[in-house]
């Protein structure tokens, strides 16, 4: 079982940035993928971005590619997802997810509980 836990979102306007923190307290996440969801209200779960345990940055999502990068922080075992140019559409709980292997999946078994990103003017 791994404690994922998703912080930084909050209310941002339009063309705005906010920056998502995603650490683990029981884990080192130095070489595993980790990757970002997000789900808005009756949609289904979307996946945007992943990190590998190489740091290789896979991007699932057309939408969020020029505006979302994925980092990796090694001495604070923390992954941030940097959002710029935030548009309404973006607004959703953002989680962390990951398989503890060192490659990215699309659906990965450990998840954090999210943070919400709400864009509105």
């Amino acid at each position: 079982q791994v404690n994922l836990v998703a912080s930084g979102g909050g209310l941002a306007q339009p063309g705005g940035s906010l920056r998502l923190s995603c650490t683990a307290n029981d884990v080192t996440l130095d070489y595993y993928g980790v990757g970002w969801f997000r789900q808005a209200p009756g949609k289904e779960r979307e996946a945007l971005l992943c990190i590998s345990g190489t740091n290789q940055r896979i991007y699932y999502a057309d939408s969020v590619r020029g505006r979302f990068t994925i980092v990796r922080d090694w001495t604070k075992n923390t992954v941030y997802l940097q959002l710029n140019d935030l548009k309404p559409e973006d607004t959703a709980l953002y989680y962390c997810a990951t398989n503890l292997v060192g490659f990215c999946s699309e659906d990965p078994r450990y998840r954090g509980q999210g943070t919400q990103v709400t864009v509105s003017s």
